[in-house]
């Protein structure tokens, strides 16, 4: 099982389907289903599977997966954030989304900046990928931010998305 990070504001840990209700919310908010897409789950049910097949099954295969992002203070469920194998990438991509109403606070980068610490130091990585829309610019301006280098284009999903590399 992953290890829990914690920032400053932040606790990231892993998922467990316990967060239904959360995750139910969060793929169905208009900017996950624009900028990330539509992972038709509608009820609790489908949730819970999302979790199962989702981040549960990538912690046990690949040692990483998508985690939840909570404030520390309260524990108060903001958003998500991990690194994913997915089998049309060669290396590691950087995951995140959040609620609408935590965007613009910083918790985006402090989650991702984290997350990238932790998989450099404990996994080795040498290389991770980012993957936007052409028109997401707030999550091009985030993998910039965080050192990020666009380097061409690639499909997902039916999608032509622009891809970013880190090398740490």
């Amino acid at each position: 099982m992953l290890p829990s990070l914690e920032t400053p504001r932040l606790q990231i840990r892993p998922f467990t389907l316990t967060d239904a209700d959360f995750i139910l919310t969060l793929l169905n908010e208009p900017s996950f289903l624009r900028y990330i897409g539509d992972k038709q789950v509608r009820n609790l049910a489908q949730a819970r599977d999302y979790l199962a097949q989702g981040p549960l099954t990538s912690y046990q295969r690949h040692g990483l997966g998508l985690c939840l992002v909570s404030l520390r203070a309260g524990l108060t469920p903001i958003g998500m954030c991990g690194l994913i194998r997915r089998v049309e990438l060669d290396a590691p991509d950087l995951g995140y989304a959040f609620l609408p109403a935590y965007w613009q606070a910083g918790y985006a980068a402090e989650a991702a900046g984290a997350v990238l610490a932790q998989g450099v130091a404990e996994l080795g990585l040498t290389r991770v990928l980012g993957v936007t829309l052409p028109d997401n610019a707030a999550s091009q301006k985030l993998l910039q931010r965080l050192g990020f280098a666009l380097i061409g284009t690639q499909p997902l999903y039916g999608q032509q998305n622009q891809l970013y590399e880190y090398r740490p």
